[in-house]
């Protein structure tokens, strides 16, 4: 069967619909992504894109859907194809640094199978949550001293520039082993890595055209590269209680992990640690700010801050899409896949499907119940879900009962990225003390 006949008897996303999706831009506006994703569950949950720089992809916008894939890894592959959307031009180029491979990063997230069990087992333990309770003090500690400085700031601030991208930071830089005076290079490689479609925080000196978000990941790593290299060194002569030490002197049958994989690891601890968390802190301050009645709830019952910290994750859904590779023909949604199919998984979708939450775009922090699946599911649940959670916890058990208004000043503004996309400036007033 020829393309086109294929194409006549599939869904096809309009193609309007398909380019907001796919678009870095659609990200940072609400009322533009939030749109078409009901559409797509309304219309077309399970529809194919056919644009002229993308491969041809299948657009997930179900939970059901979303949550199906995720704990079938056998039939849906993360390590086939790339696990983030690109352009053909940037996966071409991928392909050209990494020797003919399509994987831009050697994390969790790009393996399968065998290789995703050797290395999740690095750390696996470590991230457990008894484990994990034992750097609660510490983290406090971190936590009080960012909310005395944010009340230092004297009643107005950007909450996300001036607050809430460095205690995150902070945090995971403790627990990696990364010095505290390097918290302005990480904070600028990381944003760098992730928002490279971003014009206020893509990286310089990298000329636009569309290559240019793979070219500019290909050149952060190369800097973090250099970066933790140094750092593994000193480690393997003084090990430390630290992830970098723990990483670093690993072996797996025997031998010690290649550069690439070691080196990899850390990237992805050191910025989906603090970026995807400050993400879902700020965003839950924005959904205070916006349902003035859930920040009086929390006031009135601190208690309530675990499920202030799920539903601000799921509102703000952090990671905006992974993408997975049909291992074989298969259906789904009465639908056939074809063996080499490529799929997006909307997670921003999903965690609004009306079908699993009432009022779905409401900020609700009591909402019962609440699976989101903003961590994942399956064999790739996110590996640092507990530390995420535990950071937020105590975050705002420091912050809330000493917070005793807070509103906006200005028009909050998002980050232009499909990959993980959150708040870039939020301009507020408030007191407390």
């Amino acid at each position: 069967m020829n393309s086109e006949t294929l194409k006549s008897v599939e869904p096809v996303v309009p193609e309007d619909i398909a380019r907001i999706v796919v678009s870095g831009k659609s990200y940072a506006h609400d009322d533009v992504i939030y749109p078409a994703f009901k559409w797509l569950r309304g219309n077309m949950p399970l529809g194919k894109a056919y644009l002229d720089e993308y491969d041809p992809i299948w657009l997930v916008t179900k939970y059901d859907d979303v949550m199906e894939i995720s704990r079938d890894a056998d039939t849906y592959k993360n390590g086939i194809h790339n696990v983030l959307l690109q352009t053909r031009e940037s996966d071409e180029f991928t392909r050209k640094m990494m020797n003919g491979k399509i994987r831009s990063l050697n994390s969790l997230a790009f393996m399968d199978a065998h290789e995703h069990k050797t290395y999740r087992d690095i750390t696996a333990k470590w991230f457990m949550p008894n484990l994990i309770k034992r750097y609660e003090q510490r983290i406090r500690e971190i936590a009080k001293e960012s909310v005395d400085e944010f009340f230092a700031l004297g009643g107005e601030c950007d909450f996300v520039k001036d607050f809430a991208l460095y205690y995150p930071l902070r945090v995971i830089m403790d627990l990696i082993g990364i010095p505290r005076e390097d918290e302005a290079i990480m904070l600028k490689l990381t944003q760098e890595l992730f928002a490279g479609e971003d014009p206020d925080e893509r990286r310089e000196g990298v000329d636009l055209g569309p290559d240019a978000v793979a070219r500019a990941w290909h050149a952060t790593m190369m800097e973090f590269y250099d970066y933790f290299r140094g750092l593994s060194a000193e480690r393997q002569k003084n090990p430390k209680d630290d992830l970098i030490s723990l990483i670093a002197n690993h072996r797996v049958d025997g031998e010690r992990i290649d550069e690439a994989h070691e080196f990899d690891y850390y990237i992805a601890v050191a910025t989906a640690g603090h970026d995807t968390t400050s993400t879902a802190a700020s965003g839950g301050v924005l959904g205070l700010i916006q349902y003035p009645e859930q920040f009086d709830l929390l006031k009135s019952d601190i208690g309530l801050v675990d499920k202030f910290v799920t539903e601000s994750i799921r509102w703000t859904t952090p990671i905006k899409h992974f993408m997975r590779t049909a291992s074989r023909d298969v259906e789904l949604r009465g639908q056939l896949i074809h063996k080499n199919d490529r799929l997006m998984l909307c997670y921003p979708s999903a965690n609004r499907d009306p079908d699993r939450f009432t009022d779905p775009d409401a900020f609700v922090i009591d909402r019962r119940p609440n699976q989101h699946l903003a961590f994942g599911n399956g064999l790739h649940m996110c590996l640092g879900q507990h530390l995420a959670r535990l950071d937020m916890r105590i975050l705002f058990q420091e912050l809330i009962p000493r917070l005793n208004s807070i509103e906006l000043t200005g028009t909050p503004k998002f980050i232009e990225a499909t990959f993980t996309s959150g708040l870039k400036t939020m301009p507020v007033r408030y007191t407390g003390g």
